[in-house]
């Protein structure tokens, strides 16, 4: 079968192609209400996943997300938009059952044969959830399309929000920054072999660690991070609340290599997006900052809020479960910008 580099066929790449957030809030903004007393979680809260009450303290996750290529391999586009869209059902502290495809291909460019290759890659992510790939819907699209229709459960004690902060938490993330530099290196065709695989292993790794977390009653808030940054989830777990985050940079977790890509101004469109849109909430970005904090991640990790009486408590926890979580800041008494980059 010819090479084919997929990123070549799509305007944007991964979680890069989100609708601005004003934007958002403009096609979503509506004068018809319905309300639904077993809707625990709808879209008022920018929140990771829609979750229904089912009864007996047992809740329905329910989320979709999709997206054009992010890498020119479609076996790894389908396990990495697999990935992404389980994640979802993870950040709200609960464990996918089911999935259902969303395919989008361009037909009379590219072979049916690579479509197949993207659905085994998502077959390949379901089966390491436990999960069934049970179906979906195809049509014929301009840009190649995919991502997953995920279901999952959770027991209503232990469902996770996004904006549910409070103030002397610990912040954590638990991947690394860069996913948006390295993908647009790559569709350049400047990112280095050994930086690829970097990538496509963070981006492939799921966030089962979110259902574990469910678990843990001293977490009080989680999301993922990606295709708004660092800044703009950090701003959505804020909400309304009067408090701010202060976060130190030299505990955010990147890419070894990234600076590399930076000096020489290698970043998605959709950076510049998001620092238009959040900037005036946040101080201390300096420099190159705007780019990490900025940068439109697919398939990143949690971030979450732990009490902070029980920092060591989950640490331990983390290193006997063999995870990797990072303490980046601390949520504080309201300042006079909702992010602080120190």
């Amino acid at each position: 079968m010819e090479t084919v580099r997929l990123t070549q066929y799509s305007k944007s790449a991964g979680c890069g192609c989100k609708i601005a957030p004003a934007v958002l809030q403009q096609i979503l903004k509506t004068d018809i209400s319905f309300t639904c007393k077993e809707l625990l979680v709808g879209y008022n809260t920018n929140d990771d996943a829609a979750v229904y009450d089912l009864g007996n303290e047992n809740c329905l996750i329910s989320t979709t997300d999709f997206f054009m290529p992010i890498v020119d391999d479609a076996f790894d586009f389908g396990k990495i938009a697999a990935a992404n869209a389980l994640s979802d059902v993870y950040a709200m502290g609960g464990k996918p059952i089911m999935a259902i495809a969303i395919l989008g291909w361009p037909v009379e460019k590219l072979s049916a044969e690579l479509a197949a290759k993207v659905l085994d890659g998502a077959r390949s992510q379901c089966k390491l959830a436990g999960i069934p790939l049970a179906g979906g819907h195809s049509i014929e699209s301009t840009e190649p399309i995919f991502g997953l229709s995920v279901n999952g459960l959770v027991q209503k004690n232990n469902l996770k929000l996004n904006n549910t902060v409070n103030e002397n938490d610990l912040i954590y993330l638990s991947k690394p920054i860069g996913t948006g530099v390295y993908s647009t290196a790559q569709k350049r065709g400047v990112l280095k072999i050994e930086d690829y695989a970097v990538l496509l292993n963070t981006m492939t790794e799921l966030n089962s660690l979110g259902n574990e977390l469910g678990k843990l009653s001293y977490v009080s808030a989680m999301t993922d991070v990606t295709g708004f940054g660092l800044l703009g989830h950090l701003l959505e777990m804020l909400g309304g609340k009067k408090v701010s985050a202060l976060i130190e940079k030299k505990n955010i977790p990147v890419f070894e290599n990234l600076s590399f890509y930076l000096e020489q101004f290698i970043f998605p469109d959709n950076t510049t997006r998001n620092f238009n849109a959040y900037q005036s909430h946040a101080s201390g970005m300096i420099d190159l900052d705007f780019m990490q904090y900025c940068d439109p991640q697919t398939s990143g990790g949690l971030l979450f809020t732990i009490n902070a009486k029980h920092q060591n408590e989950f640490e331990t926890f983390l290193t006997e479960k063999k995870y990797f979580a990072k303490k980046i800041g601390e949520i504080v008494s309201e300042k006079e910008k909702k992010v602080i980059f120190v």
